[in-house]
Order: C-alpha cells, then structure tokens, then sequence
C-alpha cells in the first residue's frame, strides 16, 4: 500500500526542474544548478534523433517517475530499517536460552561416574601402596633382624677376640715382671763366670776354650737342674720342708677327724692324718693328704730351718683333675715374717723384740696350676726365720679349709752381720 506523500506526488504535475530542485531528492549540489538555470533564459532543447523504426517522445511517462522514486525509498528505508536492527541488537544482547535439563542430567550423571571411578581408582592405589607399604615393611625388618644378628655375631667374636687379647697382655704382663726381675749379669760378672767356667773345664785364663766342651759343661748343668725340679717340682729350695729342720710350731683350731663323715673319714684317721707336719711334706698329689684347719679361716705358724732373706712362697693343693671337692682350698691370703732369737727356740708366743712383716698377700686361684708361687712384695725385706700363713677365706666350705703344702724360698745371708728383721 503507497503512503500518502506518494501518492500526492503522482497526482501533482511534476516538472524535471521541480523533481531536481525537491529537498527530499536532491542535495545542495543540485540545487545551487537549479537555481542557475532558473537566472538562464530559457532554451529550448536540441531536437533529438529520431531512430528508424521506433515512435518518438518529448519525456517520459509520469507513472515511471513516480514508481522509480518510490522504489528508491523503499530500498533507503529498507536499508535504514537493517541498520537500526543491528543497532537495537548491539544495544540489548539476546536473552539466555532456556536450560535444557535433560541435558543437564546427562551432564550431572557423567561427571558422577567419572567421579566415581576417581574413587574407585584412588582406593585401588591406596590399597596397592598399604601393600607395598607393608612388604617394605617386612623386607625392612628381616634385614634388620639379619643386620642384628650379624652385629651381635661380630660383638660377640670381638669380645672373644678382646678377651684372649687381655690374656695375652696379662702373660706378657707376668713376662715382664719376670723379666725385671731377672738380674743380668754385667760385663765384669760375665767374665768372672766365663773364668769359673773355664777352671771348671780345667783351662787356663789365657787358653781357649772348644765348643764342644761348653757343650759338655750346659749339658751337665742342665741335668742337674732337671733333677732339681724333678726332685721338689719347681725347682726351688724349700727353707720349711720338715725334712730339713723347719717345723709348725702353732696353728689355729684344726678339723676334728673323728666328726667327719664320708670321704674324710675314710683318708684321714689317726693322728698321722691329722698331723700339722703334712704341709711341710710332699703330698704328690694325693687328694686328702692335707693338715684340715676348722672354718673357713686360720693361720699356720711356720719356723724355717734357719734364717734366710725370703723370695717367694709357694701354696699346693691338690690339682682340680684329681679333687673330689675344692671348695676347701684356701683362697685370699696374707704371709708375714720375723726373725725369731735362738733362745726363744722354744716357741711360746712373739718375743717381746720381735717385730711382724707383712710379706705379701695373694688369692690361691683354682683356674691355675694347682702350685702357685707367690713373690715377696715387701720392700727392704731382712732375715727372718719365722713365717706365718694367714687366710681369711676358702673357696666355699664353711666347715674347714685344707693346707696341703707350704714352701718358702730365698737366699742365705752373704755375711753374718746382715740386718735382721727386728725392730
């Protein structure tokens, strides 16, 4: 349907002049050119050709005019409508589209189920690393329980090892001592020996003397001092063997033989069982060949056959491999001495003048050889003739306590007018 603007435009008599001088038409251009032909005396047109067969015309028809302006309208209103569209569009963005539910049930149910195997698959990795976790475990400890065995195998050997290690340090110990006290001969010593030896083998000072007679000579002094040994066991002069004068002249309260029962009673009976004499005698190794003493503590006074600057004292029992009981062996021990005048050889009791030394004290040890010598440890020991045996403890019997054998070694005094242990 035409609006009505255009329809009075095709009902008025419209002129080319008046279409181009129109302000909905034309631009200012056109209209300064209209009024310029309007101050131009009017013309009239050249005449145009006519072309062979067609029928000629002044203008064209008013309807086509109308129908071209209106057509131009429309498509500028078409176009102004377009833009107007995307402006009110850029202007107010479209409303959100509804939700589509379905679809996001769907999305809900998916992501639930890959949630759910995310669970499902992180229990089966907790699982898998509790066992992992637990063989590690195991492993872990067997190789502790390997690794502690092997330390308390190598503590053990290491032990052993420092244990022979401090025996071997006590030997060496006991070398040494014997070592010191081992008196070197000096150079003039030596060759005062080396002329006895040679006056021995019947040569002078000035010959030399064949090795074969040296020979001859060591050969002959070791025998004697095999036979030494082999006549006493250890190769040392005993100054209290009864067989040579030394004698006990008092001890404590000896065993009563006849209370005995069993073993004692079978071996010891009478009074050459129960004599004090025994511990000046050799016993050769016989169990029950002892003087038996009451309890487990005593003392055993001893005079020497005659005064002598004391070395060493020697305590037997009888050996372990052997013993029936060793449990009466005396075991902590104190040894004195002094020097008792030849008036008071009736001994009955300490002269008034006598003074007492402690000698040394020891423990008998039963780990050891059954004959154990123990060195003087008094320093600036003088003559004595007088020796006595304290002990204080057995090795477990509370009834009596056995001496088997008592020695004492030393030397002789060089001159007689040697200090005398007396105060």
């Amino acid at each position: 349907m035409a609006s009505p603007s255009l329809a009075a435009a095709a009902a008025s008599p419209l002129t080319s002049l008046d279409l181009a001088t129109s302000p909905a038409t034309a631009s200012r251009p056109a209209a300064a050119a209209a009024s310029a032909l309007r101050k131009r005396p009017a013309q009239p047109p050249p005449p145009r050709r006519k072309k062979a067969g067609h029928t000629s015309s002044s203008t064209r028809p008013r309807w086509q005019t109308a129908l071209s302006v209106a057509a131009k309208n429309a498509v500028l209103l078409a176009v102004l409508l377009y833009v107007g569209d995307l402006a009110w569009r850029a202007a107010r963005p479209a409303p959100p589209r509804p939700v589509d539910q379905a679809a996001m049930a769907g999305y809900d149910a998916r992501v639930a189920d890959v949630e759910a195997s995310l669970a499902r698959a992180f229990r089966m990795l907790q699982v898998q690393l509790e066992a992992v976790d637990r063989k590690i475990d195991g492993e872990v400890g067997a190789v502790r329980g390997e690794l502690a065995a092997l330390l308390e195998e190598k503590r053990l050997e290491l032990e052993g090892q420092l244990k022979r290690l401090d025996a071997r340090a006590d030997d060496l110990s006991d070398a040494l001592g014997a070592l010191k006290r081992m008196e070197f001969l000096r150079k003039d010593e030596f060759d005062k020996f080396w002329n006895e030896v040679k006056e021995s083998l019947g040569s002078g000072p000035g010959t030399e003397v064949d090795l074969d007679q040296v020979r001859a000579l060591a050969r002959e002094i070791t025998m004697g001092e095999i036979e030494k040994h082999a006549a006493d066991g250890i190769g040392r002069v005993d100054y209290a063997v009864a067989s040579a004068g030394g004698k006990v002249v008092r001890h404590s309260d000896a065993y009563d033989a006849g209370k005995r029962g069993g073993f004692f009673s079978s071996l010891l009976s009478g009074d050459t069982a129960a004599s004090p004499k025994k511990i000046l005698q050799p016993s050769f190794g016989e169990p029950g060949q002892c003087f038996p003493l009451q309890g487990s503590s005593g003392f055993v006074e001893i005079k020497l056959r005659k005064g002598i600057v004391p070395d060493a004292i020697t305590l037997e029992h009888v050996s372990k491999d052997v013993a029936y009981d060793m449990s009466t062996a005396p075991k902590d021990c104190r040894v004195s001495g002094w020097y008792q005048e030849a008036h008071n050889e009736a001994y009955s009791g300490h002269a008034a003048s006598a003074k007492m030394y402690v000698l040394t004290e020891f423990t008998y040890d039963l780990d050891k050889k059954n004959v154990q010598t123990f060195d003087i440890t008094a320093p600036d020991v003088g003559i004595i003739n007088m020796v006595r045996l304290d002990f204080t403890s057995n090795h477990g019997s509370s009834a009596l306590t056995c001496i088997y054998r008592i020695r004492v070694h030393g030397h002789e005094p060089v001159s007689p007018g040697m200090s005398v242990s007396q105060s």
